[in-house]
């Protein structure tokens, strides 16, 4: 993990950027990664001396790992994680059979990613930063936010120590205890999911006493007891222990000893066998969703705009896409000319979204819904958004329609990722050789393929087709209204 040391602690590095990011975690992160790319200029501040340092948004769902593959970062998580190891069930010192957490299917031509992979989130978050860098950006820590105000053409941020900062646009990134939404006066709603209070903790443990192989499952065998799972990290020396309390009452110690005496209590392993707590915390699963994404010129993203319980792992996901879905716009608006009526479609889009997911996560943690099809985030789109334009009539309710993700393939000598993957919008045709109005955009053209039918797409910088028709009639006006400029095309396949 990065130190203070390793990083920028207090040069501003962008006296007055285009938009101000609160908070360097991954939503933030990667929000700022999609915002260089797009020439940008944003700046990222972190109240804390270094980054996160836990395991805490462990597991990456399919979804995510393509946003991270246009984000140019996917090599490096694929090389620094793992695939979610098979359960295995214990009770009184002995293996009692594997226990299968997720029903997921092989990876397909539409579909490449499948399954969670597991990586800590401090190693997702060195992963961003690096290539934030690349791209010439950075994060400036120490700077605790005090005030924010707004005025028609910006906004100005005020902070324990250092200058004042102004920049044009402001996006709060800063987590569950959100500053912002507070100096907002936004409110959230929301409900205790597990009143137990959670111990969750990145420990060692003695090589001989623990495999690597598996997640190892300690149901409670008394009533005084709560569950134990610990997980092996793929990329790393540590496990992921996570540990209920059945007494909401509870006291949770997060010393080595307190975590040792959990771990004892509750497996076959000896206090001893734990070596080292690396970073502890304590909650209680709760859920909840800002009532608004937007005040003025500033945008809730992440955990600021909802929280999730841990359970199926959708936090973190939800999140960088948040940054995903606000990044493009901001560029658009900022770099491209759109109407900055456009942002408003932010909010419009993400929080069903995050309502959505929020309701998974706490029917999953009781229990009610298995972790699967839903959890991996491929379903999730916006076919209600008022930037979803489908021209077409009669598609079965199971076709792909404008708002839905644009799949993967190979045809005609074409990757459709590579061909999606950067910052542009993307026209693409499949099976036709319909005429196209002259946009300024890469040009595609495939053969019939059945993820797709045939048809004309254009498909969003954030990978979703945004329009749909079998001819281009009406694209024209389309691509004007979202910030696409009518001119000489480029074709690429």
């Amino acid at each position: 993990m990065k130190s203070a040391e390793d990083m920028e602690t207090g040069t501003e590095t962008a006296a007055s950027p285009d938009v101000l990011v609160v908070g360097a975690g991954p939503t933030g992160l990667a929000l700022a990664v999609d915002l260089a790319r797009r020439g940008v200029r944003a700046l990222v501040v972190e109240r804390a001396a270094e980054l996160f340092p836990g395991s805490r948004g462990k597991g990456i769902q399919p979804r995510t790992m393509e946003v991270l593959d246009d984000l140019g970062v996917v090599d490096e998580v694929r090389a620094s994680g793992g695939p979610a190891p098979v359960g295995m069930v214990w009770a009184n010192g002995q293996r009692q059979g594997e226990h299968r957490m997720f029903e997921y299917g092989e990876p397909t031509e539409a579909e490449p990613y499948q399954g969670p992979w597991l990586l800590p989130q401090w190693r997702t978050q060195e992963i961003l930063l690096a290539r934030l860098r690349e791209l010439g950006g950075g994060v400036v820590l120490g700077r605790e936010l005090t005030g924010l105000a707004q005025d028609p053409d910006g906004v100005t941020a005020s902070f324990t120590s250092g200058p004042e900062v102004r920049a044009r646009y402001a996006v709060a990134a800063d987590g569950g205890r959100s500053t912002v939404r507070r100096l907002l006066g936004i409110g959230m709603t929301g409900e205790t999911v597990d009143p137990n209070p959670m111990l969750v903790a990145d420990v060692r443990i003695r090589p001989a006493a623990l495999d690597r192989d598996n997640w190892h499952f300690f149901p409670p065998a008394a009533e005084t007891d709560g569950f134990l799972a610990i997980c092996p990290l793929p990329g790393t020396e540590d496990f992921q222990l996570a540990a209920q309390f059945p007494d909401r009452d509870a006291s949770v110690d997060l010393s080595l000893e307190g975590v040792r005496k959990v771990v004892a209590t509750r497996s076959h392993l000896a206090p001893e066998d734990v070596t080292e707590v690396r970073w502890a915390s304590d909650f209680r699963p709760r859920a909840a969703l800002a009532d608004r994404f937007r005040e003025g010129r500033v945008f809730l993203a992440g955990d600021a705009a909802h929280v999730h319980s841990p359970a199926g792992g959708q936090g973190l996901n939800t999140s960088v896409q948040d940054a995903y879905n606000l990044g493009w716009k901001l560029g658009a608006v900022l770099r491209d000319g759109a109407d900055p009526a456009l942002l408003d479609t932010y909010e419009e889009e993400r929080r069903p979204v995050a309502a959505h997911m929020l309701g998974l996560s706490t029917r999953v943690h009781r229990g009610e819904e298995q972790r699967g099809r839903a959890t991996e985030q491929l379903g999730l789109g916006y076919r209600d958004s008022s930037l979803s334009v489908d021209t077409r009539s009669g598609l079965p309710a199971n076709g792909l329609h404008a708002g839905d993700r644009a799949p993967d393939g190979h045809r005609g000598g074409v990757h459709l990722f590579d061909a999606f993957r950067g910052p542009h919008w993307t026209l693409l045709t499949v099976g036709t050789d319909t005429p196209l109005p002259p946009l300024t955009v890469p040009t595609v053209r495939i053969p019939a393929y059945e993820a797709y039918g045939t048809g004309v797409f254009l498909v969003r910088p954030d990978g979703y087709a945004g329009w749909a028709g079998a001819t281009a009639d009406g694209l024209a006006e389309y691509a004007t209204r979202v910030g696409v400029v009518v001119g000489r095309g480029r074709q690429q396949g």
